[in-house]
């Protein structure tokens, strides 16, 4: 059996740990051979891979980012390297031609879908769910977001010393694209006072009289903001739009434009801190670590018994598969009724209205 293995869509913390699973448990398991795929896609395109084996994927259980590299705008079937080519045919025959018997493919939702699409070719696929955003649909958890919420837990932590110290307004903007899973657990993690996601649109002039009220007692406010929030009647702040890329739409600079509305309405110092890449990078917490060989492993074990054509996911705090094409191109978005928001209503957070 020769299993080839690629991480796709953008990094995150945890990826190494699925790739050491997925190698070990088919090697020492099944006998497997395993090749990884570098850079996503790109290397089925560019025809890029290198031998995976006991010894290159010793002691990296616990590192940040991909060994094998990664790439978020490798779409074969519209590459941007070749006009927006369908480069589908060359990479099959590429599959072929290195004797790969299956695809295990880690990654978010423009994984998916591109396995799922790949997989309809003939080539039997397993997919393993991973982004920081939480936004996989039909699983409880992926990896690398813990890993995030702990980052901007903490960057919360580390801003509200210096306003209070200054009697400030500190916002700050997580990721999470149209899902505002990180900025909900973060933002209760982190003892923001203002939480302000994607699926509740928020009121400028009710956060602004929350500030006001709080400039008083005790004198500062701390507002956690997802990318994709946006003012009740207003739009998206989009930061780019990239037209040769699965995902053309990049938002970011909400807290900026959220900085503009308030200063004016406010005698607090407004400012915004945007986090960026920072959630993506560093070591994955140990809950990841964990989650991420689980899900590694058991998408080895699926190989191994040659069931495909789905991706692994996490229901009822076990490990189980999902068919590809319920997750491909689909979003996974906070439901107006989950317990998170009705806690944050009980500890006085206010959700933007």
């Amino acid at each position: 059996m020769h299993i080839g293995v690629l991480t796709g869509g953008g990094d995150c913390p945890g990826l190494n740990a699925v790739i050491r699973a997925v190698t070990a448990s088919l090697i020492n398991d099944a006998g497997a051979r395993v090749t990884g795929i570098e850079r996503g896609f790109l290397g089925l395109i560019e025809r890029k891979s290198r031998p995976l084996d006991l010894a290159s994927v010793a002691g990296i259980v616990n590192l940040g980012g991909t060994i094998l590299g990664t790439h978020n705008r490798a779409d074969p079937f519209h590459y941007f390297g070749a006009g927006g080519a369908d480069m589908s045919s060359q990479v099959i025959a590429y599959i072929r031609e290195l004797g790969i018997d299956a695809l295990v493919a880690i990654g978010g939702d423009g994984t998916m879908a591109i396995a799922h699409r790949i997989a309809s070719l003939g080539v039997p696929v397993v997919g393993v769910p991973k982004t920081i955003d939480n936004d996989l649909m039909h699983t409880e958890r992926s990896f690398g977001f813990d890993s995030a919420v702990a980052v901007v837990a903490e960057a919360i932590g580390r801003l509200e010393t210096t306003a209070s110290s200054h009697g400030r307004v500190m916002i700050v903007e997580t990721m999470g694209r149209y899902a505002g899973w990180i900025a909900l657990e973060a933002g209760l993690a982190g003892g923001a006072d203002v939480i302000l996601i994607p699926e509740i649109p928020y009121d400028v002039e009710a956060i602004a009289a929350l500030c006001r009220k709080r400039e008083t007692a005790p004198g500062y406010t701390i507002i956690c903001v997802a990318e994709g929030a946006r003012p009740a009647g207003g739009q998206l702040t989009v930061a780019a739009l990239l037209a040769d890329s699965p995902d053309p739409v990049r938002l970011g600079g909400v807290g900026h434009v959220l900085r503009e509305k308030l200063q004016p309405q406010l005698t607090s110092e407004v400012r915004t801190t945007l986090l960026g890449h920072v959630q993506r990078g560093g070591s994955p917490t140990a809950f990841d670590r964990v989650l991420a060989t689980r899900f590694g492993h058991y998408a080895a074990q699926r190989v191994a018994r040659g069931e495909f054509g789905g991706m692994v996911a996490l229901q009822a705090a076990q490990c189980t598969s999902v068919p590809l094409e319920m997750v491909a191109g689909k979003t996974r978005t906070v439901p107006l009724d989950h317990p998170l928001l009705d806690a944050a209503r009980a500890l006085g957070v206010s959700l933007g209205h």
